[in-house]
Protein backbone atom coordinates (compact mmCIF):
# COMPACT_ATOMS: atom_id res chain seq x y z
CA UNK A 1 0.00 0.00 0.00
CA UNK A 2 1.42 3.86 -1.07
CA UNK A 3 1.92 5.90 2.29
CA UNK A 4 -1.03 8.07 1.26
CA UNK A 5 -3.60 5.06 0.97
CA UNK A 6 -1.85 3.54 4.34
CA UNK A 7 -2.45 6.72 6.22
CA UNK A 8 -6.01 7.46 4.68
CA UNK A 9 -6.39 3.76 5.67
CA UNK A 10 -5.41 3.99 9.84
CA UNK A 11 -7.06 7.48 9.43
CA UNK A 12 -10.21 5.32 9.31
CA UNK A 13 -9.47 2.73 11.85
CA UNK A 14 -8.62 5.63 14.21
CA UNK A 15 -12.08 7.12 13.30
CA UNK A 16 -13.22 3.69 13.93
CA UNK A 17 -11.48 3.87 17.66
CA UNK A 18 -8.68 2.27 16.43
CA UNK A 19 -5.86 3.31 18.89
CA UNK A 20 -3.00 1.10 16.93
CA UNK A 21 -3.63 2.68 13.99
CA UNK A 22 -3.66 6.23 15.55
CA UNK A 23 -0.29 5.37 17.11
CA UNK A 24 1.20 3.48 13.76
CA UNK A 25 -0.48 7.18 12.02
CA UNK A 26 1.37 9.40 14.01
CA UNK A 27 4.73 7.66 13.97
CA UNK A 28 4.58 7.47 10.22
CA UNK A 29 3.68 11.26 9.48
CA UNK A 30 5.91 12.45 12.53
CA UNK A 31 8.33 13.13 10.27
CA UNK A 32 6.29 15.21 7.64
CA UNK A 33 4.99 16.95 10.47
CA UNK A 34 8.04 18.32 11.67
CA UNK A 35 9.44 19.24 8.20
CA UNK A 36 6.24 21.15 7.90
CA UNK A 37 7.13 23.21 11.17
CA UNK A 38 10.84 23.58 10.20
CA UNK A 39 9.64 25.10 7.22
CA UNK A 40 7.17 27.25 8.88
CA UNK A 41 9.79 28.36 11.69
CA UNK A 42 12.29 29.33 8.96
CA UNK A 43 10.08 31.96 7.98
CA UNK A 44 9.85 33.22 11.82
CA UNK A 45 12.74 35.71 12.94
CA UNK A 46 16.06 34.37 13.36
CA UNK A 47 15.77 33.93 17.10
CA UNK A 48 12.56 32.08 17.12
CA UNK A 49 12.52 30.30 20.69
CA UNK A 50 9.53 27.33 19.47
CA UNK A 51 11.68 24.78 17.73
CA UNK A 52 10.11 22.44 15.17
CA UNK A 53 9.42 19.19 17.55
CA UNK A 54 7.95 21.63 19.70
CA UNK A 55 5.33 22.90 17.36
CA UNK A 56 4.95 19.34 16.52
CA UNK A 57 4.16 18.01 20.42
CA UNK A 58 1.81 21.37 20.49
CA UNK A 59 -0.27 19.76 17.23
CA UNK A 60 -0.32 16.98 18.32
CA UNK A 61 -1.65 17.68 21.72
CA UNK A 62 -4.62 19.60 19.80
CA UNK A 63 -5.14 16.55 17.44
CA UNK A 64 -5.35 14.04 19.91
CA UNK A 65 -6.43 16.13 22.85
CA UNK A 66 -10.10 16.57 21.29
CA UNK A 67 -12.68 14.78 19.31
CA UNK A 68 -11.68 12.82 16.41
CA UNK A 69 -11.88 14.72 13.26
CA UNK A 70 -13.33 12.68 10.25
CA UNK A 71 -10.51 13.08 7.58
CA UNK A 72 -11.17 12.24 4.71
CA UNK A 73 -7.70 11.39 3.85
CA UNK A 74 -4.14 12.15 3.88
CA UNK A 75 -4.34 15.42 2.23
CA UNK A 76 -7.51 16.24 4.28
CA UNK A 77 -5.15 15.27 7.53
CA UNK A 78 -2.46 17.73 6.63
CA UNK A 79 -4.53 20.45 5.62
CA UNK A 80 -6.13 20.32 9.14
CA UNK A 81 -2.76 19.92 10.70
CA UNK A 82 -1.30 22.93 8.63
CA UNK A 83 -4.16 25.22 9.71
CA UNK A 84 -3.79 24.05 13.67
CA UNK A 85 0.26 25.18 13.58
CA UNK A 86 -1.12 28.32 11.96
CA UNK A 87 -3.36 28.36 14.92
CA UNK A 88 -0.49 27.62 17.02
CA UNK A 89 2.11 30.33 15.37
CA UNK A 90 -0.79 32.80 15.89
CA UNK A 91 -1.34 32.17 19.50
CA UNK A 92 2.07 32.42 20.22
CA UNK A 93 2.60 35.59 18.32
CA UNK A 94 -0.37 36.60 20.33
CA UNK A 95 0.81 35.62 23.54
CA UNK A 96 4.50 37.21 22.95
CA UNK A 97 2.91 40.51 22.01
CA UNK A 98 1.05 40.60 25.14
CA UNK A 99 3.02 41.96 27.93
CA UNK A 100 3.36 38.81 30.15
CA UNK A 101 6.62 37.74 27.73
CA UNK A 102 8.31 41.00 26.92
CA UNK A 103 5.70 41.65 23.57
CA UNK A 104 8.72 40.73 20.95
CA UNK A 105 7.01 41.15 17.40
CA UNK A 106 7.11 37.37 15.49
CA UNK A 107 7.83 38.00 12.08
CA UNK A 108 7.07 35.04 8.85
CA UNK A 109 8.60 35.41 5.58
CA UNK A 110 6.96 34.94 2.53
CA UNK A 111 9.58 34.26 0.18
CA UNK A 112 10.51 30.65 0.79
CA UNK A 113 7.18 29.80 -0.74
CA UNK A 114 7.68 28.63 -4.44
CA UNK A 115 6.14 31.14 -6.59
CA UNK A 116 5.65 33.62 -4.23
CA UNK A 117 6.51 37.39 -4.13
CA UNK A 118 7.64 38.63 -0.92
CA UNK A 119 5.76 41.93 0.35
CA UNK A 120 8.95 42.46 2.47
CA UNK A 121 11.91 40.63 3.78
CA UNK A 122 9.62 39.20 7.10
CA UNK A 123 6.30 39.67 7.56
CA UNK A 124 4.04 40.27 10.55
CA UNK A 125 2.24 37.09 11.08
CA UNK A 126 -0.50 38.06 13.27
CA UNK A 127 -1.12 40.69 9.47
CA UNK A 128 -0.51 37.92 7.75
CA UNK A 129 -3.67 36.24 9.49
CA UNK A 130 -6.14 39.09 9.27
CA UNK A 131 -5.50 39.14 5.76
CA UNK A 132 -6.34 36.09 5.72
CA UNK A 133 -8.96 35.88 7.52
CA UNK A 134 -10.16 38.65 5.30
CA UNK A 135 -9.55 37.03 2.01
CA UNK A 136 -11.65 34.39 3.40
CA UNK A 137 -14.42 36.89 3.53
CA UNK A 138 -14.11 37.87 -0.02
CA UNK A 139 -12.66 34.36 -1.90
CA UNK A 140 -13.07 31.09 0.86
CA UNK A 141 -11.74 28.79 -1.29
CA UNK A 142 -8.47 31.02 -2.34
CA UNK A 143 -7.55 31.17 1.58
CA UNK A 144 -7.80 27.60 1.81
CA UNK A 145 -5.00 27.61 -1.03
CA UNK A 146 -2.97 29.64 0.88
CA UNK A 147 -3.18 27.52 3.91
CA UNK A 148 -2.86 24.63 2.21
CA UNK A 149 0.02 25.47 0.18
CA UNK A 150 2.02 27.99 2.44
CA UNK A 151 1.21 26.35 5.66
CA UNK A 152 1.23 23.35 4.74
CA UNK A 153 3.79 23.02 2.34
CA UNK A 154 1.44 20.78 -0.39
CA UNK A 155 1.93 20.76 -4.02
CA UNK A 156 -0.75 22.28 -6.30
CA UNK A 157 -2.43 18.27 -7.19
CA UNK A 158 -2.63 17.28 -3.42
CA UNK A 159 -4.27 20.87 -3.14
CA UNK A 160 -6.75 20.48 -5.10
CA UNK A 161 -7.54 16.56 -4.17
CA UNK A 162 -7.99 18.11 -0.68
CA UNK A 163 -10.15 21.14 -1.87
CA UNK A 164 -12.15 18.60 -4.42
CA UNK A 165 -10.81 20.95 -7.35
CA UNK A 166 -8.84 21.23 -10.55
CA UNK A 167 -5.15 21.71 -10.40
CA UNK A 168 -6.13 24.61 -12.85
CA UNK A 169 -8.42 26.13 -10.57
CA UNK A 170 -5.97 25.95 -7.66
CA UNK A 171 -2.95 27.39 -9.73
CA UNK A 172 -5.54 29.88 -9.99
CA UNK A 173 -7.12 30.47 -7.13
CA UNK A 174 -3.12 30.79 -5.84
CA UNK A 175 -2.25 33.35 -8.25
CA UNK A 176 -5.17 35.37 -7.19
CA UNK A 177 -4.45 35.31 -3.83
CA UNK A 178 -0.88 35.85 -3.53
CA UNK A 179 -2.30 39.63 -5.48
CA UNK A 180 -4.82 40.27 -3.36
CA UNK A 181 -2.49 39.48 -0.28
CA UNK A 182 0.48 41.71 -1.66
CA UNK A 183 -2.01 44.79 -2.32
CA UNK A 184 -3.54 44.20 1.03
CA UNK A 185 -0.69 43.78 3.15
CA UNK A 186 1.07 46.87 1.20
CA UNK A 187 -1.64 48.96 2.14
CA UNK A 188 -1.69 48.22 5.56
Amino acid sequence: MTDSKQITAWLALWRNGDEQAREKLFETVHITLRQIAANLLQRERANHTLEPSALVNELCVRLLGGQVVSYQDRAHFFAIAAQTMRRILIDYARAGLAGKRGGGRQRVSLSGVDGWTPVSRDEDILALDRALSKLATVDPRAARVVELRFFAGLQEEETAMALGVSAITVKRDWKAARAWLISHLHSR
